[in-house]
């Protein structure tokens, strides 16, 4: 790939990457879910803030010193909220995605859970999502807390109902052979999960169906108010964080199943919990990215969130508060509260 094509000319604010075709979000998704961007020094983030500085003042060419542009908006838009300009704390932070992230995945896909493990797995889960929705929130237009509480709370009721109750009704199927309860158990965290993020996601933004939310045209120029637009907006989110969970809560288990008839694992039980923690972070780290980057960050009409969780992510944050569009994002574990 030549020069041109690996560094584009620089412009503030926007992606590398091609976000119109899959291999550009993909690339986007993982440049800035890097882990590595946790362990930049603070020298080297103020430098990045430096050099973005003498690009707005007009001092650097956004081609000829591209390549250190983009690296720098790479490295200030992982750490510094763009709102406050303050640090955001790590666990919070895209680039913390995978690494905060896997922990509370494995633990919600541990074998043979009880009801109190399951409780307390859900519950950290959707309190990490509203920290890292608060942490990330649009603060140029402030959000009442008594949303993201009612959001938090909303989502918390959800996942441990859908959870508990699945569970209750597997015990208490009869008709069901112990290995094949085991193993449906292993898939209740899915449906738990997708419907605590679309009660999220309903709780959150109702209000854009009686305000709308603003359209813009191919040039980024908000062309008006659309209660239609919000009304679409807001079933295309629900019906995507529905679907972004799967790729961690479905694949590891299925994994599972298969490695628990090996040899190996029969012989040395011991290593289940490191064998899951293994796939479990592979999916997070490689097969979630490949479902973000299948969704757009365009509709057809009206700008939506963008998967990832958030996730998504912090370019798409960013987009939505530059366009004045509520964003309420939870990255992925942080599980799928975001479209």
């Amino acid at each position: 790939m030549s020069s041109n094509e690996e560094y584009p000319p620089f412009e503030l604010g926007k992606s590398r990457f091609d976000q119109n075709n899959f291999s550009g979000r993909l690339r986007h998704f993982m440049d800035i879910t890097d882990p590595r961007l946790l362990f930049v020094s603070k020298s080297r983030l103020e430098n990045a803030c430096q050099l973005l500085d003498e690009y707005k003042q007009g001092k650097l060419d956004p081609r000829l010193d591209a390549p250190k542009l983009w690296e720098a908006q790479r490295i200030k838009q992982a750490i510094i909220h763009p709102d406050t300009g303050e640090k955001v704390l790590m666990p919070f932070r895209m680039s913390g995605f995978v690494p905060f992230g896997s922990p509370i995945v494995v633990g919600l896909l541990l074998p043979n859970p009880t009801i109190k493990s399951q409780i307390f797995w859900q519950w950290l889960n959707q309190s990490h999502n509203a920290c890292v929705n608060y942490a990330n929130r649009n603060a140029t237009k402030e959000t009442p807390m008594s949303r993201f509480l009612m959001g938090y709370v909303g989502a918390v009721t959800s996942a441990l109902s859908i959870a508990i109750s699945l569970s209750l009704l597997i015990k208490r199927a009869n008709k069901l052979s112990p290995a094949m309860k085991i193993l449906i158990q292993k898939f209740v965290p899915f449906p738990a999960v997708a419907m605590a993020s679309t009660c999220n996601v309903i709780l959150m933004r109702n209000n854009e169906l009686s305000v709308g939310i603003e359209v813009i045209d191919k040039d980024d120029k908000v062309v008006g108010t659309s209660k239609v637009a919000a009304k679409k907006a807001l079933k295309e989110t629900a019906v995507t964080r529905m679907v972004l969970p799967a790729p961690i809560l479905l694949i590891p288990p299925t994994v599972m199943t298969f490695l628990e008839k090996t040899k190996f694992l029969k012989k040395n039980p011991r290593f289940h919990l490191p064998f899951n923690a293994v796939v479990t972070t592979l999916s997070f780290g490689f097969a979630l990215p490949v479902a973000i980057a299948l969704f757009p960050q365009y509709s057809s009409h009206v700008r939506l969130e963008a998967a990832a969780c958030y996730f998504l992510l912090r370019y798409w944050v960013t987009e939505m508060r530059d366009n004045r569009v509520p964003c309420f994002t939870f990255p992925i574990c942080y599980l799928f509260t975001s479209r």
